[in-house]
């Protein structure tokens, strides 16, 4: 440790030390990423709110503990944690963990040195929260998350591997998660679909199935929030939220299809052109609002640096949490149509005139998630035009 010039940080009621480094990468001496403090801020409110409403001690993995920022903030400023287990693969990482453990004066937290999923199963079982926030896909260690999550535990998955999930490279999204993407104006929301069905039907495996809690895309990473739960008859009936959505890239509309083999429509019913397919992914919910309220009303109970960009994020997701899958990006349906694009609040007014869904979305400052269709988004932004 002493051959590295030492950076000190604080977060919330956290201090922790590690080495300085030029760049953010896995090449890193231990990583620490600055721009994740939002990720662990909102996961303090989401883990607080599980643990009380689990009534109980509760016991956490961090799996890639890296500096143990995470697994150090969860142990220090939630309330009712038992054991913290912060894992990582290098030396010197543990190391780091160890100090900063004991710079903050904490018991209760073990300090492991392992391959990810070998931790995990080894330790099937143990944990009421199991946290993965690799620097990249998760998907290597989900299957092992499936075998080692209890019941009634929450599972926290964070994927940087946006471009895949979204779109931009198709084969690394389906070597990872299975699933074909689309690169369309709602990919990010896509990208979480993909992400949350693959999780659900790893899991299936296990007689396991999840139930969201909240998803948010923000910057270079997606994160959920899953709740597991236990047994061969709620899994089936879960797996009914995996189908796919299908897009017609010539007028805009989009459409779902429940069921992992059910027949899907090639053709646009709008315009007749052909329809481009994302999936197998998650069609079910994924915000859940009595969840997302207590984590902004437990806000007010913690110390976090970023309370004014969570409650932001939060309050978007409480919205969405009553809207359909996918939403419109106004520019895109206004560039189809040639035309300027009236004020956006406009449209959000006119289109609840008229008695449809007109949400605003964490995912794009320009999408409205509605349950109108193309047509009449059209024929509203046109008579705002006239």
């Amino acid at each position: 440790m002493d051959e590295y010039k030492i950076k000190s940080i604080e977060e919330g009621l956290t201090k922790i030390e590690f080495p300085e480094f030029d760049k953010i990468s896995s090449d890193a001496p231990v990583f620490y990423n600055p721009h994740m403090e939002l990720n662990r801020d909102l996961s303090i409110l989401a883990i607080q709110v599980f643990q009380k409403e689990q009534d109980r001690e509760i016991d956490i993995c961090d799996l890639f503990g890296g500096s143990g920022i995470r697994g150090i903030r969860y142990k220090n400023e939630i309330d009712g944690v038992g054991e913290v287990s912060i894992n990582d693969i290098s030396e010197l990482a543990n190391q780091y963990e160890k100090h900063n453990i004991e710079l903050n004066n904490l018991e209760d937290i073990e300090v492991y040195q392992h391959d990810a999923s070998m931790f995990l199963r080894m330790k099937r079982g143990e944990f009421d929260v199991i946290d993965i926030d690799p620097f990249g896909t998760p998907s290597p260690f989900l299957d092992s998350a499936g075998y080692c999550a209890r019941r009634n535990s929450l599972l926290c998955v964070t994927a940087t591997d946006t471009s895949a999930l979204c779109g931009t490279y198709k084969e690394p999204c389906i070597r990872k998660y299975n699933a074909k993407p689309y690169k369309s104006e709602y990919c990010h929301e896509t990208g979480i679909r993909i992400l949350a069905g693959f999780v659900a039907l790893t899991l299936a495996k296990y007689a396991k199935c999840i139930e969201v809690k909240l998803s948010h895309s923000t910057e270079h990473y997606m994160r959920l929030y899953l709740e597991i739960k236990k047994g061969s008859q709620k899994t089936d009936k879960s797996l009914n939220n995996i189908g796919y959505i299908s897009h017609c890239k010539n007028c805009l509309h989009r459409q779902t299809a429940e069921g992992l083999a059910s027949p899907i429509e090639d053709v646009c019913p709008v315009c007749g052109e052909k329809l481009i397919h994302a999936g197998p992914l998650w069609l079910g919910d994924i915000q859940n609002k009595e969840f997302i309220q207590k984590m902004i009303d437990e806000s007010s109970n913690k110390k976090i640096n970023s309370e004014k960009e969570a409650l932001k994020l939060l309050n978007k997701c409480l919205d969405e949490s009553d809207a359909p899958a996918t939403f419109f990006d106004i520019h895109a349906i206004c560039k189809s149509l040639k035309i300027s694009a009236p004020k956006f609040d406009l449209i959000i007014n006119q289109m609840k005139k008229e008695g449809f869904i007109a949400i605003k979305t964490h995912y794009n400052p320009l999408g409205i998630k509605t349950n109108a269709n193309i047509k009449d988004i059209q024929k509203i932004i046109v008579g705002l035009t006239e």
